[in-house]
């Protein structure tokens, strides 16, 4: 999956190099072929989400400045499409705070009580669903991290943190089929994305 997901990154020409988050006493890593590349490095990953994209941008130091585009992408994303990484970076180039791409809802949403009884229907008309990469400026990512680790907030996805400085992050239209594998069922069908978007 790590290797789907890098070779989609480094089709990309406008991306100056990948840092790859890693679990502590991971060696996988070393199968994977992309990560020879001499554009990817590594750092050390962290217990929550807001640390390891933290530990991320420590490793760009010196090289990246305040100002430069970092985009996080999930690696259990390996389906994402190069036009959704090209329409990110392009509509985002020139962008005060930077965006996600993401997904209108399509389906009703419920809230449940603790028994797990409906108890209401959420309206879904402004409701989207977040997918990564998500495109901020090194500086203005760090410091959102920062304010909430400060405050002991949780980060489910960067632009949550980047919402927590009273910034906007713009939503851009990604795709269904940008999926996140998080159980075998979600491998099967990346598998069979990757295989069709070959054919």
């Amino acid at each position: 999956m790590l290797s789907w997901t890098l070779a989609a990154l480094l089709a990309e020409p406008r991306l100056a190099g990948v840092v790859v988050a890693l679990a502590s006493g991971d060696r996988q890593w070393e199968t994977v072929p992309e990560m020879r590349d001499p554009r990817v490095r590594r750092c050390a990953g962290g217990e929550r989400r807001e640390l390891t994209v933290a530990s991320g941008l420590d490793a760009l130091a010196g090289e990246a400045r305040e100002t430069d585009w970092v985009l996080v992408h999930d690696a259990a994303r390996p389906c994402l499409r190069r036009s959704d990484l090209a329409l990110l970076i392009e509509t985002l180039a020139d962008d005060t705070v930077g965006g996600l791409l993401a997904l209108p809802l399509g389906d009703t949403l419920k809230r449940a009580d603790t028994t797990d009884r409906s108890v209401a229907t959420v309206p879904r008309h402004l409701l989207w669903r977040a997918l990564t990469p998500q495109m901020f400026r090194c500086g203005l990512l760090r410091r959102a991290l920062r304010l909430c680790l400060e405050r002991d907030r949780a980060v489910t996805d960067e632009a949550s943190a980047v919402e927590s400085l009273g910034l906007r992050p713009r939503l851009l239209r990604g795709h269904a089929d940008n999926i996140k594998v998080t159980n075998p069922e979600d491998a099967a069908l990346a598998e069979a994305i990757l295989r069709h978007s070959r054919s």
